[in-house]
């Protein structure tokens, strides 16, 4: 692929790797940065980007931009399986032939969610917000008539016909890019580490591709793992701060994340989210003084606005992350539900 720097929408990062910029419809992140690397059998996509005609439209641009195209196009890396990562992986493999790889544990999601009708999502997410003491009002609009409902995205994922297995390499022939697991933004996130020196010669060990596990000014949702036919508790929480710590061993030069920026220095970055997520633990004990409900507690967690503010579907996610705090700290010892609330209301123990 030629150099792209420069050109609109794309940046050449050197060493034959690029990254495109792909909106994310009327989000505030703006768009996700798809990265394409040269291989020796073609070009290799990290993440697809939104299933929208507009985003296509940038994708493809982009891929001509950097003096190739879609139908050039050797494999498709998925970091996770959230549709602003994963949504044109089908429209791609369609246009190229291209192979699309992802973890088993977001493999397994994306076939559930491809078998899973909308209704029972619909009734799964009611039920979890009534054990989590939502008010009716909010649950009202999840029992509404199937047709004045506005459909979840990414309901009908592209189903990956390669596994990344952890620790491997993966198919880019010329290129030596491993999967290191990552679970917590989802049971199946990977970075991949570019075991290749950095083409700047920057200090440090290649490059990461971080996904949505480690982003230089946001710090990721982490929420619970959804699944209507599995009760397994889960610690998406633990499973992040673990994979953290696991990162910022591998110090890589530098970090190419899916959202805002390349940047340096992962073992700061790493320490700066497990501080974070140390003092949020801690200032939610202190809400725990009484006993609340995931609901209550989200409400007095610190948002980047005000409770009133926050739209209905964002509400669901910050009380998924209330749960995930929730479980982290029951799991330490550190809080614990009370016996016979219900909806169950949690206390510092």
């Amino acid at each position: 692929m030629k150099s792209t720097q420069g050109e609109p929408g794309t940046y050449d990062h050197g060493g034959g790797v690029r990254s495109l910029r792909v909106p994310i419809p009327d989000n505030p992140l703006g768009h996700t940065l798809v990265y394409a690397v040269d291989t020796d059998r073609g070009p290799v996509l990290i993440d697809t980007g939104w299933d929208d005609p507009t985003s296509w439209e940038a994708l493809t641009a982009g891929l001509t931009a950097c003096g190739t195209s879609v139908s050039e196009l050797y494999g498709v890396v998925i970091t996770h399986h959230h549709p602003d990562h994963h949504g044109l992986s089908g429209q791609v493999r369609e246009a190229s032939g291209a192979w699309v790889a992802m973890h088993a544990a977001d493999t397994s999601i994306v076939r559930r969610t491809r078998e899973t009708r909308p209704e029972r999502w619909y009734t799964y997410m009611a039920a979890k917000l009534t054990a989590a003491g939502a008010p009716e009002e909010h649950i009202a609009p999840l029992r509404t008539p199937p047709a004045r409902r506005r459909p979840f995205p990414g309901l009908a994922p592209a189903l990956p016909d390669r596994e990344i297995v952890p620790g491997e390499f993966l198919d880019l022939p010329g290129r030596r890019l491993r999967a290191i697991w990552t679970p917590g933004h989802t049971p199946g996130h990977v970075c991949l580490h570019l075991e290749e020196d950095h083409p700047s010669r920057l200090p440090g060990h290649g490059r990461l591709f971080s996904g949505d596990h480690l982003l230089p000014e946001i710090t990721p949702h982490i929420g619970l793992y959804e699944d209507p036919d599995d009760a397994t508790v889960t610690d998406p929480l633990g499973d992040y701060l673990d994979s953290l710590e696991r990162v910022g061993r591998l110090a890589p030069a530098e970090i190419l994340p899916a959202h805002q920026y390349a940047f340096t220095d992962a073992p700061l970055r790493v320490r700066e989210l497990l501080a974070h997520h140390e003092d949020r633990l801690t200032g939610l004990l202190a809400l725990l003084a009484t006993p609340l409900t995931p609901w209550q507690l989200a409400e007095r967690m610190e948002w980047n606005r005000p409770w009133e503010q926050i739209a209905h579907g964002s509400r669901n996610i910050a009380v998924s992350e209330a749960e995930a705090h929730l479980r982290r700290l029951v799991k330490q010892g550190r809080a614990e539900a009370v016996t016979g609330s219900d909806p169950v209301t949690y206390v510092a123990a």
